[in-house]
């Protein structure tokens, strides 16, 4: 483009800033999609070849489905645009060949940096991980845990004038040698956030530095030379500089936000940020460190209400991905929740583990939908409170509005492994498979041994008939899960269906055996009888969960459970559980 600003009709795409606008309002748009537009208008109606759109958007040497990524992007173009692909305005496709833009472009005028922040709703912010100058490995839990809490912090300063981009995404770019503009382009913002940690003993020096991603200009920075206790607070100073610096006039409540419920003794907050780093690893082995952590945090500081949630979080890695009897943590998690929510009321995390402990454990669609609605309204920049609501609207079959929930949990947190892979779930509960496996072919193309995206994308490749690609799913969830009993459960149900009686009543056989030794949740071994059309026994076994409360019941209504659904039994189970009876599978 000859300038980085350009209109076409109602639209101005300003590359400079990796936005595109209509009419004056901003027009989210993911990573892939942007930079595809971008290169699109650029060449100006040329005719560009798949690999060059490949070799441009991913680099070379890539091993996942980049024709089905191309198409989801062109897909997603046009959904922002409004353009119709039988008789395109603006992007055409020819088949075998490539894609052009057909729109006619115009320089867009010049308009002042005042102006421009008229447009937007709110400027976005990403705190990048502050680089550990300690010289010790073994203090990479502090630089992290401060580089989270200063994500905390900040997403909750004045949500509705500044979205923070989840710890997920940011930590992405831990040791990057990627650029400013590079990182603030793939993650859609306007300023990041970067700085160092040195500690020496009870001393910390934190430097912090403010970037403005359209021209790279340091807007601020400093140094904090503090003696633990005094380290505690030190995000209420960070969040007003940069408050002053982008312009943000905060009110007394939003000053206080930034010190809210800041943990009094120091030895308690270093427990908790041991307890963050290995809670974040997301694996059974490093949760029981985190809950270890947790445990001396609220035992150190019994009034620092984070802690609290934190043991909660951990606690339910156990029955979800560590095939734990629900009986053995459900107790303790909801007494944490409780008094996370006692000591801070207003703690979007709080209410957010309340939301999930409602969800997976009470069975309590209602109550988790108010207490994800209530983080929401706390901290609307907390991708994980979106998450959470998305869930319920999708398990209880609310289509519509559990994507454009994710939706917001993927402009805060693009970047997000899970995040990518409840999406790809959540179109495959709406119905939309094709689009479903497209968005796994992208979440697992990041990170091929993330097993909850193989597990799901498993779900989805059964329902379409896919049952070699369905069972590699599966053989992969299993292995980088450690053994997670889920793997072995959807795949005896898909060696049923597809007619290899055998294999599946196999795969019956390793879970008895594995439940003489270990815990195996009832709820996999009903659903390999009900892929058997053996509906006696899977009945036996969804009754065992539904006493154990088995955190896979929320799923009762997949369409898996189809030839289950004229038992007088199984109705009776749904209703149970939280469904309304005949209620419709999704």
């Amino acid at each position: 483009m000859s300038s980085e600003r350009v209109q076409f009709g109602s639209f101005v795409l300003d590359a400079s800033r990796y936005e595109l606008t209509r009419a004056g309002k901003p027009v989210r748009m993911e990573r892939i999609p942007m930079d595809l537009l971008i290169l699109l208008v650029r060449e100006k109606g040329r005719l560009i070849s798949r690999e060059e759109i490949i070799e441009s958007l991913w680099g070379k040497n890539l091993y996942f489905d980049t024709d089905n990524s191309i198409n989801t992007a062109i897909r997603k173009i046009r959904n922002s645009l409004g353009d119709n692909a039988g008789n395109p305005q603006y992007v055409e496709t020819v088949l075998g060949k490539g894609c052009r833009f057909k729109g006619q472009t115009t320089n867009a005028p010049k308009v002042e940096r005042a102006e421009i922040e008229a447009e937007r709703s709110r400027i976005m912010l990403a705190v990048l991980p502050f680089e550990n100058l300690s010289g010790d490995p073994a203090q990479e839990y502090f630089s992290d845990g401060l580089s989270e809490e200063t994500i905390m912090r900040l997403g909750q300063m004045s949500p509705p004038q500044m979205g923070v981009i989840a710890r997920t995404s940011s930590m992405a770019y831990k040791q990057t040698d990627k650029s400013v503009t590079r990182i603030g382009q793939e993650l859609g913002v306007d300023y990041v956030l970067e700085g160092s940690v040195r500690r020496d003993g009870e001393r910390v020096r934190i430097t912090a530095q403010l970037i403005r991603v359209k021209d790279q200009i340091h807007l601020w920075a400093e140094n904090y030379d503090r003696h633990l206790p005094g380290i505690l607070e030190i995000h209420g100073e960070i969040g007003a500089a940069i408050a002053d610096q982008v312009k943000l006039k905060l009110m007394a409540e939003e000053r206080r936000q930034l010190t809210r419920n800041a943990p009094r003794d120091p030895e308690a907050h270093d427990q908790y940020l041991r307890g963050r780093y290995h809670y974040a690893r997301f694996s059974v082995f490093d949760a029981q460190k985190a809950v270890a952590y947790f445990q001396k945090a609220r035992e150190r500081d019994p009034s620092f209400g984070p802690a609290h949630s934190g043991l909660a979080d951990c606690l339910m890695v156990f029955a979800l991905s560590g095939d734990v009897a629900t009986n053995e943590v459900f107790s303790t998690a909801k007494d944490a929740i409780a008094q996370a929510l006692q000591l801070d009321p207003d703690s979007a995390e709080a209410h957010t583990s309340d939301a999930a402990t409602k969800f997976w454990f009470d069975w309590d669609f209602k109550g988790a939908e108010l207490a994800a609605r209530r983080a929401i309204q706390l901290n609307e920049n907390y991708s994980l409170a979106h998450l959470y609501l998305a869930h319920v609207f999708s398990n209880t079959g609310r289509h519509d509005e559990a994507l454009a929930t994710i939706q917001q949990a993927i402009v805060l947190d693009p970047l997000s492994l899970i995040v990518g892979a409840m999406r790809g779930q959540f179109l495959y509960h709406a119905g939309r498979d094709s689009e479903a496996v497209e968005q796994f072919n992208a979440t697992l193309g990041m990170e091929s041994r993330f097993w909850i995206g193989q597990i799901c994308a498993a779900k989805v490749y059964e329902k379409l008939g896919m049952y070699s690609e369905a069972v590699v799913a599966c053989d992969l969830a299993g292995q980088f899960s450690g053994g997670n009993s889920e793997a072995l459960s959807l795949a005896g149900y898909i060696h049923a269906v597809s007619g290899d009686t055998s294999k599946a009543e196999g795969h019956i056989r390793q879970m008895l055996e594995r439940k003489k030794e270990r815990y195996v949740p009832p709820y996999n071994l009903a659903l390999v009888f009900a892929g058997l059309r053996e509906p006696e026994s899977a009945l036996h076994w969804l009754g065992q969960a539904l006493e154990e409360r088995d955190v896979h019941m929320p799923f009762l209504l997949d369409h898996k459970w189809d030839g289950m659904r004229s038992h007088a039994e199984f109705q009776e189970l749904l209703s149970r559980v939280g469904f309304a009876r005949s209620q419709s599978s999704i």
